[in-house]
């Protein structure tokens, strides 16, 4: 044991704290805390009256292997009490597990810990944000992991919690929003554990902050400060926010579903978190908010802008697809990338002119299957008006789709239906592959979906989103602008140039 452990050992029982607070704080065994005390008091001659009297120790069958013990612990700190109970029978040791476990709890040396020193910060200078998971039994719901936000205010300790069932960057940034709102501005600087959407990594110099994170924390002006790694004490305030939550507001009560638990939460927050006599502070968090108020960065007028924008191809059903559920686009745009702006209660789907087209309520986060259908999306039951749709749409790829539309209605039964099919392979293959196989398959009179994609696994292939996009693109620019760009000349063709003037 080193003289800093001994001397703060010394240092908090001065100070009024007992043994099991000081073993707990500095990771040692209470025993070894008792002996520091005594001796102290034993060179002082003044006995401690928070110890009780020093029995005489009885004599034990570990006593002869002392020295044996303390080698072996000095030569390999680490080993286990098993491995160290194998060797003293070895030398002879009767006794058993137990007994030795205790002994070597006594000698081994404990790391200290670094005592985290509290400290209180001026009004509106702070704020501590963390998540803490729980797997809840909710009566409707059944068994559900949920995630508490929670956002306090360092100086007041007044907070705002929310259960999500996402951790993710969206989710995040939309939570912190609400928690601004909810406590009437933003505190200068926050204090992070080292989660993904706020911290991508730390480098040498210092944490690598997600450059979205910081761009939300640029326009409300506050600065994000990540702990030092493994040391997520030093946001002790939102820790022992959620040990309170745990103690307080989830034992003891069921909940219907997540709904219901963010009620009774909010309820909770204004009837009891709110207007507690805090331990710390002395006063009420509400009261000491009131003062904070003025102190903290007013909001924005314009909030930032969360919802994630995502391109979506529409399949030949007329459904995009967000999370393994499905939503309505119009009929008209089968096989064409769509931009679709979500929202954590929305999904909106735009026209390839960004135009409005329609809005859908999203389907709950683990909900899969499921169909979201807007009726001015479905197409005409006139069957005339889906041929003119279906013409328009092979009209705009040129003459040659539009003479596989002719033969493809007159040679198959169900062929519209697969004229919607042929019109939905744009999303998978570029344009050029997509005619190219078309004029194929009317050189040969192979009128029929299987006719196309045959041709196409064989000579084309597939593009992702991002292609199809540039290809959509491609085909709105001047006939002039479609050609291949002017490529570098070779360097002979230069070499020629100087010949003339060669000295």
């Amino acid at each position: 044991m080193t003289e800093e452990t001994r001397h703060e050992i010394i240092r908090r029982h001065q100070g009024g704290a007992s043994v099991r607070r000081i073993a707990a704080a500095l990771g040692l065994a209470r025993p070894t805390v008792r002996d520091v005390i005594r001796r102290w008091h034993a060179e002082r001659d003044e006995p401690s009256p928070m110890l009780p009297a020093r029995r005489q120790r009885r004599a034990s069958k570990l006593d002869a292997f002392d020295d044996a013990i303390r080698g072996w612990l000095d030569r390999y700190p680490d080993i286990t009490v098993t491995r160290l109970l194998q060797e003293l029978r070895a030398q002879g040791y009767p006794g058993r597990y137990t007994i030795l476990r205790e002994r070597v709890n006594h000698l081994r040396p404990r790391p200290a810990r670094e005592p985290v020193e509290r400290f209180e910060t001026e009004p509106g200078t702070q704020a501590q944000m963390d998540y803490s998971t729980y797997d809840l039994d909710f009566t409707g719901e059944g068994r559900r992991r949920v995630h508490l936000f929670s956002y306090v205010l360092s100086y007041s300790r007044r907070s705002y919690l929310h259960f999500v069932d996402s951790q993710d960057l969206p989710t995040t940034l939309h939570e912190h929003i609400r928690a601004f709102e909810h406590l009437g501005g933003v505190a200068r600087t926050c204090l992070y554990d080292n989660m993904k959407v706020v911290v991508l990594r730390h480098g040498d110099e210092g944490p690598i902050y997600n450059p979205r994170f910081l761009a939300f924390a640029t326009h409300y002006g506050f600065s994000p400060q990540a702990c030092r790694v493994r040391r997520s004490q030093t946001k002790g305030k939102v820790e022992r926010q959620f040990h309170y939550v745990e103690v307080n507001l989830l034992n003891g009560r069921t909940f219907r579903s997540l709904e219901h638990l963010n009620a009774v939460t909010a309820q909770w927050l204004v009837e009891v978190a709110d207007v507690r006599l805090h331990r710390e502070t002395k006063a009420r968090p509400i009261d000491r908010h009131a003062q904070e108020v003025p102190h903290l960065l007013p909001l924005p007028a314009t909030p930032y802008e969360v919802a994630a924008v995502e391109y979506r191809v529409v399949n030949v059903e007329g459904f995009v697809v967000y999370q393994q559920n499905s939503y309505s686009a119009p009929w008209r745009y089968i096989g064409l990338p769509l931009p679709v702006r979500v929202t954590r209660t929305e999904l909106i789907v735009y026209g390839p002119e960004v135009t409005e087209s329609g809005r859908h309520r999203l389907f709950p986060r683990g909900t899969t299957g499921q169909r979201s259908v807007l009726k001015a999306h479905r197409p005409s039951a006139d069957p005339r008006e889906q041929e003119t749709l279906l013409r328009r749409r092979f009209a705009e790829l040129g003459p040659v789709a539009e003479r596989f539309l002719d033969g493809l209605v007159r040679d198959q039964r169900y062929g519209k239906r697969q004229a919607f099919g042929t019109l939905a392979l744009q999303s998978t293959y570029a344009r050029v592959d997509l005619l190219a196989a078309l004029e194929r398959a009317v050189r040969f009179g192979a009128y029929s979906l299987d006719a196309v994609e045959r041709i196409l696994a064989a000579s084309a292939k597939p593009q992702n989103i991002l292609d199809a996009l540039a290809d959509r693109a491609r085909e709105r620019l001047p006939e002039h602008l479609r050609d291949d760009p002017v490529t570098p000349r070779p360097t002979t063709e230069y070499r020629t140039l100087g010949e003339g003037h060669a000295p």
